[in-house]
């Protein structure tokens, strides 16, 4: 083991081996968990799998390939990424492919295959978020100059994925906010931002309902379902997929029914995906459930470390808002399982069905990877320097 992280998987062995742990167990569980899909779509769960297995094949290639390249060029494609995202948001705007009324995803010809591009967007809204913030350290005091240029690509990429993706807007303007904070911009404007996007968002709630044609939020009534379902009473027919959910949890008991056991599944729409901690505990229980909660805060305590110790502020930056990001993903997924949040699309990163969202995750894995692989080559080669140094005197 110890041998081939030394030749072939370079970086932080911990993140290595939480992020393989955690692709690998998702084939047995999404396996276990599409019952619901096979119902639905049709098909057989062969063919799932399969569809899944190629994802997360896919996903490691991409964690692997860039943990090897040199964290440099990520300043470098920062903005042009940037410019990528709002052109797949706009072509998705107009052209994507609707589900549940939502249309977030661009369906990729021939392979039958489809991307969000709102998951492309949050990496990418990260990193230049980070650049920006390092060629404006001087400037944050001054709104023109500073805060301005700054806030601005945060606002397109959010409103971008507002219409279609409430959820994702919210918790990637959230992140933002933190990056920001960390990043040193002054906290009174960040306190009038926040204030002032609640405004206007009760003002634009406020004229959709006056005037719903214009549909500035054509899913607002959905949110309103949602969140009023939420708090609605457990027997309540419209609210049955989140009381299946706690139910599935209650029955998981403290060592799961097994793995294939789990019933209420089988009722539970997304089971491998949004609501895919409530399968989770069912068939695992609340033993590994917790296991798999400091799982994720050990990701997110190696992702702040290695933030902390690289050189480069940009570096630093982003590291933590995608450490933040992924942990904000699984706690979203945990409380809409467990009703403490209402209903919303964010599923585990790197356990839940494969798709878009597997593939960005790994990658911004492996970016992390990378920052820490290039860090070790210039200690080792600086250690070979000192020691030739050493040699000659």
């Amino acid at each position: 083991m110890k041998k081939i992280f030394e030749q072939y998987l370079k970086g932080d062995a911990v993140i290595w081996i939480i992020s393989l742990l955690l692709l690998t167990f998702s084939i047995l569980s999404v396996y276990s968990f599409i019952p619901i899909l096979v119902k639905v779509e049709g098909g057989s769960p062969f063919k799932y799998l399969i569809k899944h297995l190629v994802y997360v094949l896919l996903a490691f290639y991409a964690m692997f390939w860039v943990h090897r390249k040199n964290p440099i060029f990520i300043a470098r494609f920062a903005r042009i990424a940037y410019i990528i995202a709002i052109i797949l948001l706009i072509f998705t705007f107009f052209f994507g492919t609707k589900v549940n009324d939502a249309g977030r995803w661009i369906k990729i010809p021939f392979v039958g295959l489809t991307f969000q591009s709102s998951d492309f967007a949050k990496l990418a809204l990260i990193l230049y978020l980070s650049k920006l913030l390092v060629k404006k350290q001087d400037k944050l005091n001054s709104w023109k100059e500073g805060f301005i240029p700054v806030l601005t690509p945060v606002v397109i990429i959010c409103g971008l994925i507002i219409k279609d993706n409430f959820s994702t807007a919210v918790i990637l303007f959230s992140i933002a906010l933190i990056v920001m904070f960390v990043g040193k911009v002054p906290i009174g404007k960040l306190f009038l931002l926040f204030l002032s996007l609640i405004l206007s968002f009760f003002l634009l709630v406020l004229i959709q309902k006056g005037f719903p044609d214009l549909k500035l939020l054509p899913r607002l009534e959905t949110w309103e379902n949602r969140l009023f379902r939420h708090q609605q009473e457990e027997n309540n027919i419209e609210n049955a997929q989140a009381v299946n959910a706690e139910l599935a949890i209650y029955n998981g008991g403290f060592w799961g029914q097994g793995v294939g056991d789990g019933k209420l599944k089988e009722f539970i729409p997304e089971a491998y995906a949004d609501f895919y901690y409530a399968s989770f505990v069912e068939e695992f229980g609340a033993f590994f459930a917790v296991i798999l909660v400091f799982l994720y805060l050990i990701l997110l305590f190696r992702f702040i470390k290695i933030a902390l110790k690289t050189e480069s502020l940009f570096e630093t930056y982003w590291i933590i808002g995608i450490g933040i990001l992924l942990l904000s993903q699984a706690t979203v997924n945990m409380m809409v399982c467990t009703r403490i949040f209402p209903v919303t699309g964010q599923n585990m990163p790197l356990l839940a069905m494969g798709g878009s969202a597997l593939i960005m995750t790994s990658f911004s894995i492996g970016l992390v990877q990378s920052v820490v692989y290039s860090h070790d080559k210039k200690q080792e080669k600086t250690k070979d320097e000192n020691i030739l140094a050493d040699a000659v005197v």
